[in-house]
């Protein structure tokens, strides 16, 4: 049997974890046409480099390029202060059959925890988007990050904390 091509191999190895890659970007720039430049970039280096990935976690190597990619991306393009606000009706999972009650209470729910998510400075951002929203084990957040695992552990923790507070202070100011 022939050897599957580059385009055939990136296809199947890449082309599933598209969702995490730009979930990843859309919460390290925080704002949709920013993430989309992003994961182009990012899926345009992936392709590039695809002959020097020799086995192992497609996603984790995905989302590194990803993180890498963002990081050049913002020295290239400084923080403006513009940030879109993230749409859970648009980006969330939602059920039809739900009581309009609960539905109401747990878009509530979500939107202080999105806005509250958002104002993490990034790199507790990135570790709690990488380890809640996408799943990822420690040892991949960290292969990703390029920091020890007992990094990952502390910041995810400080994170946490974070994220907390800042959910509090929202609720209580609404």
């Amino acid at each position: 049997m022939a050897e599957p091509s580059q385009a055939e191999r990136f296809e199947r190895m890449v082309f599933p974890h598209l969702d995490a890659a730009y979930n990843l970007a859309r919460w390290l720039a925080r704002n949709d046409d920013d993430a989309r430049d992003i994961v182009q970039e990012a899926y345009l280096r992936a392709f590039r480099f695809l002959a020097g990935f020799h086995g192992g976690d497609a996603r984790a190597w995905l989302l590194a390029i990803v993180r890498n990619t963002y990081y050049s991306w913002r020295s290239r393009n400084p923080p403006d202060g513009r940030t879109e606000e993230f749409d859970e009706a648009q980006h969330g999972e939602s059920a039809e059959h739900d009581d309009p009650a609960q539905l109401l209470l747990r878009a509530e729910d979500a939107r202080l925890v999105t806005q509250a998510l958002a104002a993490l400075p990034l790199a507790y951002r990135e570790v709690l988007v990488l380890r809640e929203l996408e799943d990822l084990s420690y040892r991949q957040i960290a292969a990703i990050a390029g920091v020890p695992i007992g990094t990952v552990m502390s910041r995810l923790a400080r994170a946490r904390r974070l994220l907390a507070a800042e959910v509090r202070q929202l609720a209580q100011e609404d």
